[in-house]
């Protein structure tokens, strides 16, 4: 019998998750204590490794047992309520496989040389994931094929930084990770790779260094470099700022954009996890698995991340949660994502961009008890505290906006105001900070101007809000 530790499966609820496998059979048993897998280990000798008989010894019962192929290289998850989610492709590895362990991604059908055509063909359907990609939302193969033309030396930066989802990719399915940005190196002829994480993340630092280290005959460099734990250092120019060592953190103008000057002024691709696990999936399948990974968070009982069908809803998505307490709404698309109600919203980006909610792959749930008021208030102070400070429409608007926000608490409520501040933010800042900074305060007048036209009555509907926001 062998013991391994291996990565987290993205949904805490059911961690620590005990699997016990023999031919073609698997017992999970879900949220286990020390003396729980202890108690599972003792039962399964007992059983000489009979998974039924042993699941019918321990004193914990499984969540399921699930039979599979002998050779299953994803964890088996039928009948585990918020993992069981009909697509676990690019997640398949983490909970299941060795982080670090270069044979357990070989027997995936990993670190196979791709054709350079291959990926590009793949490239042309593929779009980029996460607002730290340099192509977010947009297909990549173009922007590719102009860094394979440009004169220098070529670089693949893969910006991990302080998304959840990008995180967990780290920390549980690196060689996923490497794989795709190591195709995608060999493909524009790139020398290096930098894979650039938040100084907060440590396991997922020491994760994907470890991994790079036990890569086998790496053909390219690859380098781990972090940066500082701040929101805006996730946004793609300013990534860049933080691996040249910059300590001041400012977005770049663009053009000419990072594929055509970007690190120490070589031409640079910047992709997440999320976009390059993706690659490594489709080039190993042959064709791209379609779906998206989505982050449950907010007032839930613990975060989950999973992974859907894109023609699944926001509301499939929170199936993996238990809610602390009734729904309310929630922020559809990262810190400066769209509020809304409606959950019946497929999780693709054209059908998320039609509803006015962000693409970055997050739900914050909000409760009935909250605020709408006072958290639009919070994401607009925030905004104002950490953009770069570079361009004026985010520098003075994201203050201003916080302003019109704290005045309605004085009674005066100018939502025409608002609206054109926030339409100059998003036609006129030079990064998606500014761009998407507004959207909350947007979508939340959209759907729900009575709370704001309460407060201006002095009056909290939610009953939560006591004092005006500082900003």
């Amino acid at each position: 019998m062998t013991v391994t530790a291996v990565g987290s499966t993205g949904l805490p609820a059911v961690e620590p998750l005990v699997t016990v496998t023999q031919a073609g059979e698997t017992a999970l048993y879900t949220q286990c204590s020390p003396a729980d897998v202890e108690a599972i280990i003792d039962a399964l000798e007992a059983a000489g490794g009979d998974v039924d008989d042993a699941a019918d010894r321990a004193k914990k019962t499984p969540e399921a047992v699930v039979d599979h192929e002998p050779t299953a290289t994803r964890l088996p998850t039928a009948g585990v309520p918020g993992l069981d989610t009909r697509a676990r492709s690019v997640l398949g590895g983490c909970g299941w496989r060795r982080p670090t362990n270069p044979a357990d991604y070989e027997a995936a059908a990993g670190f196979e040389p791709p054709d350079p055509e291959a990926v590009l063909e793949l490239g042309a359907s593929l779009r980029g994931r996460g607002w730290g990609d340099l192509c977010h939302d947009a297909p990549l193969a173009e922007t590719w094929e102009t860094v394979r033309g440009a004169a220098g030396s070529p670089v693949v930066v893969v910006n991990g930084h302080g998304t959840t989802a990008d995180t967990l990719l780290l920390e549980s399915a690196p060689f996923e990770v490497l794989d795709g940005a190591v195709a995608l190196a060999r493909t524009v002829e790139a020398d290096s790779v930098i894979v650039y994480a938040s100084a907060a993340d440590d396991r997922a630092v020491d994760t994907v260094r470890e991994a790079a280290a036990n890569y086998p005959e790496l053909p390219v460099g690859v380098d781990v470099v972090t940066g500082p734990p701040e929101y805006r250092a996730a946004e793609p120019t300013m990534a860049l700022e933080a691996i040249e060592g910059n300590h001041r953190l400012e977005a770049r103008l663009r053009p000419p954009g990072p594929e055509e000057v970007g690190l120490h002024g070589q031409p640079t691709l910047i992709h997440t996890p999320r976009t390059l696990a993706h690659l490594a999936v489709g080039l190993r399948e042959g064709e791209l698995p379609g779906t998206r990974l989505l982050t449950v968070t907010g007032d839930v009982d613990a975060t989950a991340t999973v992974e859907l069908p894109a023609d699944d809803t926001l509301a499939d998505g929170l199936d993996a949660v238990d809610l602390n307490g009734r729904f309310k709404a929630a922020r559809v698309g990262g810190r400066f994502g769209g509020l809304t109600s409606d959950l019946d919203v497929a999780v693709d980006p054209e059908s998320l961009a039609a509803a006015d909610l962000g693409t970055e792959g997050s739900v914050h749930v909000l409760a009935e008890d909250r605020c709408l008021v006072e958290f639009v208030g919070k994401t607009a102070t925030f905004a104002a505290e950490e953009n770069c400070g570079r361009c004026v429409p985010c520098r003075e608007g994201t203050t201003q906006l916080a302003g019109l926000l704290r005045d309605i608490y004085d009674g005066s409520y100018a939502p025409e105001k608002i609206d054109e501040l926030v339409r100059v933010m998003s036609t006129s800042s030079i990064c998606e900070f500014g761009v998407q900074a507004g959207r909350p305060v947007r979508t939340a007048l959209s759907e729900f101007e009575a709370e704001f036209e309460a407060h201006a009555d002095g009056h909290c509907p939610a009953g939560s809000c006591l004092d005006p926001l500082e900003a």
